[in-house]
């Protein structure tokens, strides 16, 4: 196709644009549409009956370029080795072939450009408050295991020097019995150190322990911290459930 342009070197006013039916912006006049019937065969009906299609016709839209239209064009520019000038697309860039004035280009595009703007600005502070979240939650998590885990190992802690101090009153004791008697009277250190032994949740120190973990069968804990927990304070083993108990 072939465009007039008064500023042509060789004197011709003529410069080529290579491709402008791809060229964004390029608008053909419609000149006319004409509806035509498709022909009745048997191969035609037989293909449009296998494939589930029937073929009315075809449509046939004529569009061409009024003579005197002025066009702007945005690409790159060469010459050959004749010296014939042509705009094709570039590697690189925008390539435009449109009726509006390139001021007029330059607002549209401007238009988009800030639109482009705002969606991004838009993305981006969406993307930094997905990933503020996630962090907040990560901190929050890890902030409530480790006050779990120094409560595991304070009140360890208290378990085993509790423990020490009955092992040492009961080696005492035993001293002071008789042999023949040191069955019976290790039985009743056991109840008294049982007795002795408050009957606490291990992780808030405030409520009766009431709850069984199953498979491992330990219960040092109450129902509401143990709805907290994946695995045993005492064994580590993992907690498949939890069985509520109650005392008469």
């Amino acid at each position: 196709m072939v465009f007039l342009v008064p500023s042509q070197e060789d004197g011709t006013g003529r410069v080529f644009v290579v491709g402008a039916r791809s060229a964004t912006g390029f608008v053909l006049t419609v000149g006319s549409e004409v509806f035509e019937e498709s022909g009745r065969s048997l191969v035609r009906g037989t293909l449009d009956y296998l494939q589930g299609l029937k073929m009315l016709g075809v449509k046939r839209i004529e569009r061409l370029l009024p003579t005197g239209t002025s066009l702007t064009v945005v690409g790159e520019a060469v010459k050959d080795d004749i010296g014939t000038v042509r705009i094709q697309r570039p590697h690189k860039g925008p390539f435009y072939v449109s009726p509006k004035t390139i001021d007029e280009l330059i607002a549209n595009l401007g238009k988009w450009a800030r639109w482009y703007k705002y969606a991004s600005a838009g993305l981006t502070v969406f993307g930094v408050f997905l990933i503020a979240k996630r962090s907040i939650q990560y901190i929050l998590e890890r902030k409530r295991r480790w006050e779990l885990q120094r409560r595991y190992v304070w009140l360890n802690f208290i378990i085993c020097v509790w423990r020490l101090v009955l092992a040492a009153a009961t080696k005492r004791s035993g001293k002071d019995s008789e042999a023949s008697n040191g069955t019976s009277e290790n039985g009743s250190d056991g109840t008294k150190r049982d007795r002795v032994m408050p009957d606490i949740c291990v992780i808030c120190l405030e409520h009766e322990y009431n709850a069984v973990f199953v498979p491992c069968g330990h219960m040092c804990c109450c129902t509401a911290c143990s709805s907290h927990l994946t695995s045993c304070p005492l064994c580590r083993r993992r907690i498949e459930q939890v069985v509520k108990t109650f005392r008469h």
